[in-house]
This record gives C-alpha cells, structure tokens and sequence, in this order.
C-alpha cells in the first residue's frame, strides 16, 4: 500500500516522538505524513453552553492549532521536505484512528498520551489500534532512541507471514539487520504415539528440536534472497515466550509480531504474546496483522 504514514496527536511528549519517527518512516517509504488530531469532550466534561461537537469553541481551536503546527515542526525537523497533512477530526479517537489505517501504510501512536480531551494516544488506544488497525500499527515505547536490529518474532503460523514481510523491508528501508527468533518449549507441541499415552506423556527432545528449526527456516521463506542487503540472524530458543522476547528487545531497535500466533483462538484479535510485547517491549513495537484478520 501507497498510502501515508497516519501519526495520531495530541500535544504529550508520547505523541510528539511518535511524529518524530512517523517522519522518519514516512521520508524512507517515499509517502507522505498525515498528523491526525481527533477532538471529543468526554462524558461529563462538556463546559456550559458549549456544543461537544465545536472544536472552534471556547479556545479550542487554538489549542489544537498549536499542538499540530508544534508536530509539524518536529516531522520537519527530522525530515525537511516531506510533504504533511494535518487534520483535525470530531469523533471518538478510537474510531478516527482505526478508520485512519484503512487507507494508511503505516500507523504510528505513542504509547501514552494525555487523559483530557482530543486525547489520541492512552494506553487503550494504542492496544485498540494494535488489535483493530488495517495496516501495520508501530507503537512507540521503550528506551530512548533504540538502536539494534529489527527482532522478529517468528512461531510459523500463516498468519505471521505479513509480519515476516514487514520485518525484512523494514530492516532493508533502515540498513539494519534482522534477528530472527522463535523460542520454544516441551509445551509448544506434544510428541507422542497415540491417544493413549496421556497423561503419561513422553517428548522426544531432539525431535522437538529439530521441528522447532524447520518452523523457524519454513518461516523465513526465500525472504532473504529477495531482500539480499539485510543480514540475517537465526536464533532459536528454548525457554518461556514471552520472557524470551521481552528479554531480546533490550538489545533490538524495533520488535515485529503479528497480531495472533500458533494457537491462537479465533475472535482473539491480539494474541497473548503481543499482548505483553506491547506491555513490557524495551523498543518500539510493530504490530502487523494479515488481510484477512
């Protein structure tokens, strides 16, 4: 997809950096910045006499004026002749944002954000995006300024092939290289004959072993012939998922993961490894969901 990295704003330091970067991503991909500023008085908070739905009352405006052209003067700062967009939009930011990615290449929220009105970026709103966006979610957390290669996180399942895909360019687009990894464990899949071994189950180690490496290769396809520049790391682990990712993300500078892995249950739109990735991830995360989910 063609379309322009979508940034939500709101004037906090979390969504200031994630236009930052939303620039960045936007000067490498060769489209254009869209600033999305969505305005809602909450419930209860309406001041007197005041239409919820007039962002030009009561200052307002102002107010939205100046946090955009502040992010627009950052984006240019990191990128000075890309081409922005802003706009601002009355409706509930979880639904501006999501109809946003619709037409999106790239979407890009802080991690946090302000809890007063036109607030785009708490937490909800990027686990919401992260699980309902149609294209590519980047949420920035973390460290500042992580430096490393792009960690993916690797458990075959044909869903995650977009998010493989995403990984690769992602890595050829910054000239980094690509640690993929997938951990593992005697509970990811069960070795046994026939119905009637359990519950005395035995594992065959070395067979496990050995499915787990395929798993990870199969993953990979022929990626690495079609982007030749990224340098790419095999690391296949033995241990608990999740703090096995967790735990890589110290040393990467953005970790991908698809939005439900093997396993996971239908009608469960963020899987449980994306879920804590998204809560305890040391860089920024990606989360890339397939066409059809």
């Amino acid at each position: 997809m063609n379309g322009p990295v979508v940034v939500g704003v709101d004037g906090s330091e979390s969504s200031l950096s994630a236009v930052e970067i939303a620039a960045r991503e936007a000067a490498l991909r060769g489209v254009g910045l869209r600033l999305v500023h969505a305005f809602g008085w909450p419930s209860l908070h309406v001041p007197p006499r005041v239409p919820p739905w007039s962002p030009a009352s009561a200052g307002v405006r102002e107010l939205i004026d100046g946090t955009l052209t502040e992010a627009e003067r950052r984006a240019h700062t990191i990128a000075p002749h890309l081409d922005i967009a802003r706009e601002v939009v009355v409706g509930e930011p979880l639904m501006v944002l999501e109809l946003e990615t619709r037409t999106a290449s790239l979407a890009v929220v802080g991690s946090r954000g302000l809890s007063r009105f036109g607030s785009l970026l708490l937490g909800s709103t990027a686990g919401h995006l992260a699980a309902h966006g149609r294209c590519p979610v980047l949420i920035v957390r973390g460290r500042p300024e992580p430096a490393g290669p792009v960690l993916l996180a690797v458990d075959g399942s044909p869903r995650s092939e977009a998010a493989v895909e995403f990984a690769f360019a992602h890595a050829s687009l910054h000239g980094t290289g690509l640690l993929a990894l997938h951990a593992w464990n005697t509970r990811t899949e069960r070795v046994y004959d026939s119905p009637g071994d359990p519950p005395f189950v035995t594992y065959d180690e070395d067979r496990l072993h050995d499915e787990e490496e395929r798993v990870l290769a199969e993953a990979l396809g022929g990626l690495g012939e079609k982007y030749p520049d990224v340098e790419v790391e095999r690391r296949l682990v033995r241990g608990r998922i999740r703090h096995t990712l967790i735990e890589a993300t110290a040393e990467a500078g953005l970790v991908v993961v698809g939005a439900r892995g093997r396993g996971g249950f239908t009608g469960l739109l963020l899987g449980s490894v994306s879920q804590a990735v998204l809560h305890h991830a040391e860089c920024p995360v990606a989360v890339v969901r397939t066409e059809t989910e």
